[in-house]
């Protein structure tokens, strides 16, 4: 007989299905975007461990009755294309990897709470998984986050649309225009007031 989870855990791990599902499409198809950067290292990095969590997760999940595949980590495909695929191609390089790291910070998040709810119930088998995954995932999510700020250091580059395609560049540019246009509206909205 299956062991039982809470029904916040039950949740909480399909949704860990389908975001490590997701971060992995997303950062694969970010870190062929910025191939050449330190930060393509970083997202690589951070895709083979979460292949790895996903692959630890199906046997410790299946102990309590919860199976993450098909659904759960078809929920995540979807995502990782509405994400990666479409919003990233209107995003500077520097945006798009930096709404990158929030996909890992979602992720050690859920595994923080995840192994705060198993300790209460005193199931340390998950307060163990989730608790070195979620200190793996950290040390990554920092790296990526470093390599976002190290953008910075060529503003340049850091501008340039993270997908070069004809589609990418439409996408930018019309972001590009957005962002100018609110730019003007605020200035004169200032200039009214007196500011």
């Amino acid at each position: 007989m299956a062991r039982e989870l809470h029904p916040t855990e039950n949740r909480g791990y399909r949704e860990l299905y389908a975001y490590s599902r997701q971060l992995v499409r997303h950062w694969s198809s970010l870190a062929a975007r910025l191939e050449g950067f330190d930060a393509a290292e970083s997202l690589e990095k951070g895709v083979d461990a979460v292949r790895s969590l996903i692959d630890e997760l199906g046997p410790v999940t299946a102990r309590y009755g919860l199976h993450g595949y098909p659904a759960a980590q078809g929920v995540g495909t979807q995502l990782a294309w509405a994400r990666g695929g479409v919003r990233d191609r209107a995003l500077e390089r520097n945006q798009a990897l930096r709404l990158a790291v929030q996909d890992m910070q979602a992720l050690t998040t859920l595994l923080a709470y995840l192994a705060q709810v198993a300790d209460g119930r005193g199931d340390t088998e998950l307060v163990e998984f989730c608790g070195r995954w979620e200190r793996k995932l950290r040390r990554i999510e920092g790296a990526a986050r470093k390599a976002a700020v190290e953008l910075g250091s060529d503003p340049a580059a850091a501008i340039e649309p993270v997908d070069p395609s004809a589609i990418g560049r439409v996408a930018h540019g019309a972001a590009y225009a957005i962002g100018t246009a609110g730019e003007w509206f605020d200035r004169r909205t200032a200039a009214k007031r007196g500011g």
